[in-house]
């Protein structure tokens, strides 16, 4: 722990590194006017994209936490999936010149967020608040409780699972990689979209079916389910966007059934880490996918057989704002200087 001073917070996926700044000892940690995004691939590391950063915001740190889509080694290093850049915490921190760098999976940061959200903070002129609420159940209220369990749950072009605890002050994260569980299928349609699957990959985790390849298999299992010819070269954007325009009987029977599948996951995880207290759907897709969510989700999340009337006081609740990442970064930042998150609650 050291005193609190500006933090350098990056969100490093494949694609894209965005940058923000945090004051762990304000109100509102993680400085909005600070957050910018630059493409991996016009730079040579992360060393060069972090000093453009500062020479174009003026703005300065004195050290920095990393949340990085990849596993943490060591707490040092870090490989980044369809990401060419090496990073080393100490490295960069000498290239800085900071006090340290700490490196942290990217969904540990995602699960920390939640903490510095609020349901009543609006995010865009459609009227979206941070916290949405899937369902009736209002959006609980952490540190409302000395102990608290909840899952967090993410699908975008993986599936991230993990658990956030709270006992009194002390807030830990559970990193898991349960978006590799096997998928459990439930209806006479989930057994024959596994029987497609299965003779295409073998195994079948929940990753195959919640993810952006995980709605284009739907699709084309959907689609030969029903005899009908897939588009073979279709996205997950454009299922999407068919869906929605109503164009498409094949992608929004894809999206509902996603919707369906992913509450079906969540329940599981649910009975699987005792998390009465609620759960956070995260992820890039959840915000895209917030109207199948908001109709298909809950049915088959509370769908647990001798369980649903626990599942039914089990409240369920969206991230809408776009930099989770970066708000769990400041959280952790918040941490690192010896405060909690929990602060004000």
């Amino acid at each position: 722990m050291s005193a609190p001073a500006p933090t350098l917070l990056a969100d490093l996926g494949g694609t894209n590194v965005r940058f923000g700044v945090a004051h762990p000892e304000q109100d509102q940690p993680l400085i909005q006017e600070s957050v910018r995004r630059y493409h991996v691939k016009d730079y040579p590391s992360l060393a060069d994209a972090a000093r453009q950063y500062f020479k174009e915001t003026g703005h300065e740190a004195q050290r920095a936490i990393i949340a990085a889509a990849g596993r943490i080694d060591n707490g040092e290093t870090v490989k980044v999936t369809n990401n060419p850049w090496a990073i080393s915490a100490h490295k960069l921190a000498k290239e800085l010149d900071l006090e340290w760098v700490h490196l942290v999976n990217d969904f540990a940061a995602q699960s920390m967020a939640v903490m510095l959200m609020s349901p009543d903070k609006r995010i865009d002129d459609a009227g979206h608040c941070e916290l949405e609420k899937v369902g009736t159940l209002p959006v609980p209220t952490i540190g409302a409780k000395d102990e608290q369990t909840f899952v967090v749950v993410g699908p975008g072009t993986g599936l991230g699972v993990g658990g956030l605890l709270i006992r009194g002050e002390k807030v830990s994260v559970l990193q898991t990689e349960g978006g590799h569980a096997g998928f459990a299928a439930h209806s006479p349609e989930d057994i024959e979209i596994l029987k497609v699957l299965n003779l295409k990959y073998g195994r079948v985790s929940n990753e195959r079916l919640i993810s952006g390849q995980g709605l284009a298999n739907l699709y084309t299992a959907i689609c030969e389910i029903s005899g009908q010819k897939a588009d073979e070269d279709i996205t997950p954007e454009e299922i999407t966007r068919r869906a929605t325009d109503k164009t498409c009987p094949m992608c929004a029977r894809a999206v509902e059934t996603f919707a369906g599948i992913f509450g079906s996951v969540a329940g599981d995880l649910v009975l699987t880490l005792g998390a009465w207290d609620g759960v956070y759907l995260t992820g890039g897709m959840t915000p895209i996918l917030l109207p199948w969510i908001q109709k298909h989700f809950r049915e088959r999340f509370e769908a647990k057989g001798r369980f649903r009337d626990t599942m039914e006081k089990v409240p369920t609740q969206a991230i809408m704002n776009p930099e989770p990442g970066l708000i769990g970064g400041a959280a952790l930042a918040i941490v690192e200087a010896g405060g909690t998150p929990l602060r004000g609650r």
